[in-house]
């Protein structure tokens, strides 16, 4: 496998799992937007942070997860051609393999991005203290 085969099967795996993983974050990531815009004060967007990530966590969870299998579904529709049950059936363990491979990258994905990525983003402003 050369390195420019490599590079493409990156790419595909962030293709498929970035949207996902940066929609299940907005329970953290829309006050940085927020304030990184000016569109808000540090207190107004640590309440909000409070609120969204205390007691909606597992709604974006649940969206991101949701869109992450939406997303396998048409990846595996347009890219791999697989529209049929028979077409399914007789690619059962590339289907299994790839779509295990997308999950484990996308929670990875996810906890990467939102506690380290998010959460250092967020101390620097000044929105959460530095833990």
């Amino acid at each position: 496998m050369t390195l420019y085969n490599i590079y493409m099967k990156l790419k595909e795996l962030f293709k498929v799992t970035g949207l996902p993983v940066a929609v299940a974050s907005l329970c953290c990531l829309s006050p940085l937007v927020l304030v990184s815009f000016g569109l808000a004060t540090v207190s107004f967007a640590s309440s909000l942070s409070d609120i969204l990530y205390g007691q909606y966590k597992w709604v974006f969870r649940t969206v991101g997860l949701t869109l992450l299998l939406i997303s396998i579904v048409i990846y595996f529709r347009k890219q791999k051609g697989i529209c049929s049950i028979d077409e399914a059936k007789k690619r059962r363990q590339e289907i299994i393999n790839t779509t295990l491979l997308f999950l484990i990258i996308g929670v990875v994905g996810y906890i990467f991005f939102l506690y380290v990525i998010v959460h250092y983003a967020g101390v620097f402003f000044g929105i959460w203290a530095n833990y």
